[in-house]
C-alpha cells in the first residue's frame, strides 16, 4: 500500500488538488484565502485558465462569496442554472459553466478561504453524489491548517529564542542580524498563507544634536528611552530591533494596512507627548511585494518624514 506523506498545509493542499483534479476533472482547482475584500489564490492545479498563485480577485465577485454564506449550492454542475452564480461579476473575467466549492475554516470558526474548482463546460449531475468526499477533504485541510497556524505562533517564539543572543548591547533589542533572520522567516509565512504584515522604520531626529550638546551618555539615554517606549507600547508579537545608531525597526506580523495606520497614529502621538522627536515611516505588505521591499518602502517614507520635519523646522527658525 502506497503511503502518502506531507509535511505541511502547502504540501497537503497540493496533493488534495491533484487528487480532486484527477477524480473530477475541471479546468482549475484552487486553494484560496479571504483577506478583507480580497480573494487570494494560494495554490492552483490548472490546465485551462491563465491564473497563477498570488493573483487576487474581489471576494464579493466570486462564486465562493455566495457559497460560504449558504446562499448557493457547493456543487453546481451547470452554474448558469443558479441565479447568484449566473450574475456573479467574476463571469466577466472568467468563463465559468460549472463550480465546486468548500469553505476552509480558522480555529475560531471564521472563514480562512476555500477549496474550489471551475470549468468552462457544464458537468454531469453525477458529481453531486461526491459532495461528502469534497466536504471531508475540506475538513481535513482545515484541521491541518488550524494545527499549522497554532504551530506558527510557537515557531515565532522559537525563532526569537534562537536569535536572543543577537541583541543590541545598549537597548537589549534585536540587532540587524536578528532582524534580517526574523524578517526572512515571516516572509515565508506570508507567502504560504497569504498573511498580511507591516513594517515601521523610526529614526531619532535629535540624536546628533544631543550627543554634540550634552555628550554621548545623554545620547545613549535617549536611545534607551526610545527603546523602552517601543517595548511598552507595541504588541507582544511585534519584532522591535535597533539596526543602526539612531534607527529602529518594527515588524508587525498579521497586521493589515488599516491596522498599521492606527499603529502609526498611536506611535506619533506617544512620541509627541513624550517630547521625543522622531521620523516614522511605515508600509504594509501587498501580495505583489515581499517584506524586504516593504522594509525599503518604510525606510523611504521615514526619510521623507525626516526631510519634511527638517524643512518645517528651518522655516520656523527663519
Amino acid at each position: 500500500m502506497h503511503t502518502i506523506k506531507f509535511h505541511n498545509f502547502e504540501e497537503a493542499g497540493k496533493l488534495v488538488l491533484q487528487y480532486l483534479h484527477q477524480h473530477f476533472g475541471f479546468g482549475l482547482w484552487m486553494i484560496t484565502r479571504l483577506e478583507n475584500e480580497d480573494w487570494i489564490i494560494l495554490q492552483a492545479e490548472n490546465e485551462k485558465y491563465d491564473i497563477k498563485p498570488g493573483e487576487v480577485f474581489r471576494w464579493a465577485d466570486s462564486f465562493c462569496y455566495h457559497m460560504v454564506q449558504g446562499k448557493t449550492p457547493k456543487i453546481a454542475p451547470c452554474s448558469s442554472d443558479i441565479e447568484l452564480y449566473a450574475k456573479a461579476p467574476i463571469n466577466k473575467k472568467l468563463s465559468i459553466k460549472s463550480y465546486i466549492g468548500e469553505p476552509l475554516f480558522n480555529e475560531d470558526g471564521s472563514v480562512f478561504g476555500t477549496i474550489c474548482a471551475i470549468d468552462d463546460v457544464p458537468h454531469s449531475e453525477d458529481i453531486i453524489k461526491d459532495a461528502g468526499l469534497i466536504s471531508l477533504l475540506g475538513s481535513l485541510l482545515s484541521s491541518i491548517l488550524q494545527s499549522e497556524l497554532r504551530e506558527n505562533k510557537q515557531r515565532r517564539l522559537r525563532e526569537r529564542y534562537e536569535v536572543e543572543a543577537l541583541t543590541d548591547s545598549l537597548t537589549g533589542l534585536y540587532n540587524r542580524r536578528a532582524w534580517d533572520q526574523l524578517l526572512e522567516a515571516e516572509e515565508g509565512r506570508c507567502q504560504r498563507y497569504g498573511l498580511p504584515a507591516a513594517i515601521f522604520s523610526i529614526d531619532l531626529n535629535d540624536l546628533k544634536l544631543v550627543n554634540d550638546q550634552f555628550g554621548h551618555d545623554a545620547g545613549d539615554q535617549l536611545i534607551q528611552r526610545t527603546a523602552d517606549f517601543l517595548v511598552e507600547h507595541m504588541r507582544i508579537n511585534d519584532v522591535i530591533a535597533r539596526i543602526g545608531g539612531d534607527e529602529f525597526t518594527i515588524l508587525c506580523p498579521e497586521t493589515k494596512a488599516e491596522d498599521a495606520a492606527v499603529l502609526y497614529r498611536r506611535l506619533t502621538d506617544i512620541f509627541a507627548a513624550a517630547h521625543i522627536h522622531v521620523a516614522i515611516g511605515y508600509a504594509a505588505r501587498q501580495l505583489t511585494t515581499d517584506l524586504h521591499e516593504v522594509f525599503i518602502e518604510a525606510d523611504k517614507k521615514m526619510y521623507q518624514h525626516k526631510k519634511k520635519a527638517k524643512l518645517e523646522a528651518d522655516y520656523f527658525i527663519n
